[in-house]
């Protein structure tokens, strides 16, 4: 296959090598999933305030575009517990849960979310996603799982409650209406939990999910419990999703705005998290934006075809893995199986509880709520906990987009106090060797009587210029010797702004009106270059710049009497000035 048209579609690149062996792997994985997803599809598809059948539309061109343009091999993509909340509470805003114009919100949803990726891909902004640290996500994701499984209190119970984002409101309601429970739905709801989790640690690989579904609906059909109060799914719509381009106005799409950006971040930092791992055991390399763009134009096709948004999912992906799916193929299996579905087997679903869908979703959220990684940023890193602990509260308390919000407007916040605070250090050789470390850390470093050689861990820019003087001056003051020379290790430099090099020309002309002679070691090239260019470089002299913090203090030994620096550049040096 042509290499420039698997740049493309990624997924064709199987065409032509593709095997028997391969093949083996793929069918027993792709049915594995298929089997999953029908359940779990029309679950997070109720989860998210619409009908049933949406959740298997949502399962057919999306995975179907995915498997052509995504770089994983075994991510499950499809309907999500997280993206079907987000669009539960972010359309629900808007407009009337399991209206038509709901309905028709969530699918212009999908293609908002899709063009927001596509152009991330394109424009190779997926670093983007890394202003929503890895704890800032665990704590929505926590408080999302609470939300979740209690938005489902309602179905499991057969109680009625009012429809709210803050889940205090929610169980309040649920306490008070306890006599309200209907004892045939909760019998259902609370056996198909108790089932569900029984057939998962008896077995992870078995279709749990579809055996409870079965169950219920037989058992609801035969007995005819929907007479007694069970509420059922009812008449699900036969034959594959009709096309249609979502009618959309500028009004809905910037009411929709909050919720598609939101939708697009966190939909993304799921699948990328889980194909990453997989594709790291598995010894092949994701390519992020390429994700992006895969993920993209399955949401912009699936909207077409009444899909709302989708992204990879953890437990399928897992599952995908597990059963043995060794290329996109898998994928594409899947989707024949749930096509076949849709054609004839929607009628089998009349009967089936909405409590047994309710607890699919309770399960499946469970393993959300990460209580083992708030232990262990408590005992490890106080600050981190403190912003997983700030966004789950807010998630909880304000809402979801709001939680995001926070958590990003923290993640930024983080990397902006992190930039202008970075870590300093005094350094001393260490006895007999070349080395130095940080005096502070190493007992056997010593440091030279007059010389003073300094550390900045960090790009010197307009965030952290103040502090690099400030933490210099006050190492000066706080020895005891009357420093005639600084060395500066700048090897951890690795980037100068223009304030950053105005700061260092501040400084040095400070130190040489007080005849402290000042020289650089390890400077990088593109700093060097940077340096050049505002003459700093002219202002401390070429014959200043050194390899490493040795060169530097062998320069000051040989001639230790000039009180201004200037000595005679070793010949490796001189190299490193148009080298380093």
């Amino acid at each position: 296959m042509n290499s420039s048209i698997t740049r493309l579609l990624p997924g064709l690149k199987w065409v032509g090598r593709y095997n028997a062996d391969l093949f083996k792997g793929d069918l027993t994985a792709g049915l594995t999933v298929a089997v999953m997803l029908i359940p779990q599809g029309m679950a997070y598809s109720v989860l998210a305030g619409l009908p049933p059948i949406y959740g298997l539309y949502a399962s057919l061109v999306p995975i179907l575009v995915y498997a052509l343009l995504g770089t994983s091999a075994q991510l499950a993509v499809g309907p999500v517990a997280m993206v079907s909340l987000l669009i539960y509470t972010g359309v629900g805003a808007i407009a009337e849960v399991g209206s038509d114009a709901f309905i028709q919100l969530s699918v212009l949803a999908a293609l908002g979310v899709g063009v927001v990726q596509l152009v991330m891909g394109l424009f190779r902004m997926g670093f983007m996603v890394n202003f929503l640290s890895h704890p800032v996500l665990s704590g929505f994701t926590s408080a999302a799982a609470l939300i979740i499984g209690t938005s489902q209190l309602k179905s499991l119970f057969g109680v009625d409650l009012p429809s709210s984002k803050l889940i205090h409101e929610v169980w309040g309601a649920f306490f008070q209406n306890l006599g309200g429970i209907n004892g045939v739905t909760a019998a259902i709801g609370l056996g198909s939990v108790a089932l569900l989790m029984g057939l998962r640690a008896w077995n992870k690989k078995f279709p749990g999910a579809l055996a409870v579904v079965v169950l219920g609906t037989a058992v609801t059909g035969i007995m005819s419990l929907n007479g007694q109060g069970v509420a059922i799914v009812g008449d699900v719509p036969q034959g594959l999703p009709s096309f249609g381009v979502p009618a959309f106005s500028m009004a809905s799409i910037q009411a929709l705005l909050p919720t598609i950006l939101a939708i697009a971040l966190v939909g993304y930092m799921e699948s990328i998290a889980v194909a990453k791992a997989i594709a790291t055991r598995r010894g092949y390399k994701v390519v992020p934006n390429q994700e992006l763009i895969g993920l993209g134009a399955a949401n912009i096709f699936g909207s077409f075809f009444q899909s709302f948004p989708t992204t990879g999912g953890l437990s399928r992906t897992a599952v995908n893995d597990q059963a043995g799916a060794e290329t996109n193929w898998a994928a594409i299996i899947s989707v024949v199986f749930i096509g076949l579905t849709l054609l004839f087997l929607t009628p089998y679903f009349y009967y089936l509880p909405k409590a047994v869908l309710a607890a699919i979703i309770m399960v499946a959220v469970a393993g959300l709520f990460d209580a083992k990684e708030m232990k262990h940023l408590w005992l490890t890193d106080k600050k981190d906990f403190a912003m997983l602990a700030a966004t789950f509260v807010a998630t909880l308390t304000l809402g979801i987009e709001e939680g995001i919000g926070v958590g990003v407007l923290l993640s930024i916040i983080m990397v902006v106090y992190s930039g202008s605070k970075p870590h300093t250090a005094e350094l001393g050789r260490l006895e007999g060797t070349r080395t130095y470390r940080n005096l502070e850390r190493y007992e056997n470093a010593t440091r030279t009587d007059g010389v003073l050689v300094y550390r900045f861990d960090s790009p010197l820019f307009f965030g952290n210029s103040e502090r690099f003087g400030d933490a210099l001056r006050e190492k000066i003051e706080m020895r005891d010797d009357d420093i005639t020379h600084i060395v500066l290790d700048a090897a951890s430099i690795h980037s100068i702004d223009s304030t950053g090099a105005h700061a260092l020309e501040t400084l040095i002309h400070e130190f040489q009106e007080k005849g402290i002679g000042v020289k650089l070691s390890g400077v990088i090239g593109p700093v060097r270059d940077i340096l050049h260019k505002t003459h700093v470089m002219d202002l401390v002299g070429e014959d200043h710049f050194y390899f490493d913090v040795q060169e530097a203090m062998e320069s000051i030994s040989m001639n230790g009497q000039s009180k201004n620096g200037s000595t005679t550049m070793t010949h490796s040096a001189a190299q490193a000035n148009g080298k380093s």
